[in-house]
């Protein structure tokens, strides 16, 4: 696919905004989606030991686990739209064409989504209470559904990147394929490496419960270490076997990413896979902490980062696609509505939902919300609302002039 065809493919409208603004967002949302969906994997991974385990440790564990896949599971697909559109808004020639492609899965994406998440409630409610072989079997398709949706995106992602084989996918041997249900390229090294990374994530992750809890817990100490060994035997042992499906994955890379795996990107990548690995050691978190998981959450993000190089290596190094040179066409009312609906919006409503969370979690029987968790709750509900009276308002006005 030669680079006017590519340029031709972008919208015509161009962007509201410089492309470098999109870009920084896109990491970093697209950092923030990863380490949700790190906890969401991990976590419902955990909940499904301990519902098929007889030990006393796991199968207590198992119930706060499954509370906290499903409102990661809530987080993970919130916060996972914003990469989404930034990646269509920057590197819409690529992302559509491979959407396309394989048109069946795209959409297929949604429906498995849905299922995992109905099968993960099913779960929920039928098998809180000590759970039945069904409930049980319910949550383990969950966590495979929605590795499958995973491996969706991951197949989108790397078909996103192989431009000089669409037409070769699109009309093999001259004959056109416009069935859309094709999985034309993946690699397994990338797609276990960014799963395998659930592991240390939801090791740090759950330093931090050992932490939380033991202001609630104090009389349990055994449960309490319990959950540290574990977080650190998650952090130290997943974090090697990530290591080992990172170096799969820049084993297998394509010729278009020639170089990359001995880059600076690279090596920062790998930097912080071992960090996650010796972090136990560094925290000393036998007693748990909070420290592990921003270290994994800035692990994250560096990897995020290395990812982005590596999409920039490919489209820019090898096909020579400049995102400078897209189109701006600044739209003020746009850039100030995405702002105040990401800050105004959003940030309430995950401020109310972690401060409810975090009081319910410290309160023994009945929670009533404190009068500081009502006004925020308050704040959220009113910012919903003016966003609400603001999109009709505009529509309106449009739909006038």
């Amino acid at each position: 696919m030669d680079i006017e065809t590519l340029y031709a493919l972008r919208s015509s409208s161009g962007l509201p905004s410089h492309p470098a603004i999109f870009l920084v967002l896109l990491v970093l949302t697209w950092a923030l989606h990863m380490i949700a969906v790190h906890v969401m994997l991990g976590s419902t991974a955990l909940a499904l030991t301990g519902a098929f385990s007889s030990n006393a440790n796991w199968r207590r564990l198992a119930g706060p686990m499954l509370d906290t896949a499903k409102v990661a599971v809530s987080i993970a697909i919130v916060i996972g739209v914003a990469p989404l559109l930034f990646v269509q808004v920057i590197y819409d020639p690529f992302w559509y064409v491979s959407n396309v492609l394989s048109a069946r899965w795209a959409i297929a994406f949604i429906v498995v989504l849905l299922v995992a998440y109905w099968a993960m409630y099913h779960h929920y409610f039928v098998g809180k209470e000590g759970g039945s072989a069904t409930s049980r079997w319910s949550l383990a398709v969950s966590l495979a559904l929605l590795l499958a949706a995973g491996f969706i995106m991951h197949a989108l992602t790397s078909q996103a990147l192989r431009p000089e084989l669409w037409m070769a996918w699109y009309a093999p041997e001259g004959h056109l394929e416009t069935a859309g249900s094709g999985i034309h390229e993946f690699n397994l090294g990338r797609f276990l490496f960014f799963i395998v990374l659930a592991a240390p994530v939801t090791g740090a992750w759950l330093l931090g419960c050992r932490r939380y809890l033991d202001r609630r817990e104090q009389s349990d100490a055994p449960y309490l270490d319990w959950i540290a060994g574990l977080g650190n035997k998650l952090m130290t042992t997943g974090g090697f076997a990530a290591l080992i499906c990172y170096a799969a994955w820049m084993a297998t890379l394509p010729d278009s990413a020639a170089g990359f795996p001995v880059s600076l990107w690279s090596i920062a990548a790998n930097a912080s896979i071992l960090l996650l690995i010796v972090t136990p050691a560094l925290f000393r978190s036998a007693s748990g902490g909070y420290s592990p998981f921003a270290t994994a959450a800035g692990a994250v993000l560096l990897i995020a980062i290395a990812r982005e190089a590596l999409r920039h290596r490919i489209l820019f190094g090898t096909h020579g696609y400049e995102l400078s040179t897209y189109t701006v066409n600044l739209d003020w009312y746009s850039n100030a509505l995405f702002c105040l609906t990401f800050a105004g919006v959003g940030g309430f409503a995950i401020a109310y939902s972690v401060a409810i969370s975090w009081e319910a979690g410290k309160s023994p029987g009945v929670y009533t919300a404190s009068p500081r968790v009502d006004r925020l709750g308050g704040f959220a509900l009113a910012a919903l609302l003016v966003w609400i009276a603001q999109y009709f308002f505009f529509g309106f006005l449009v739909m006038t002039r």
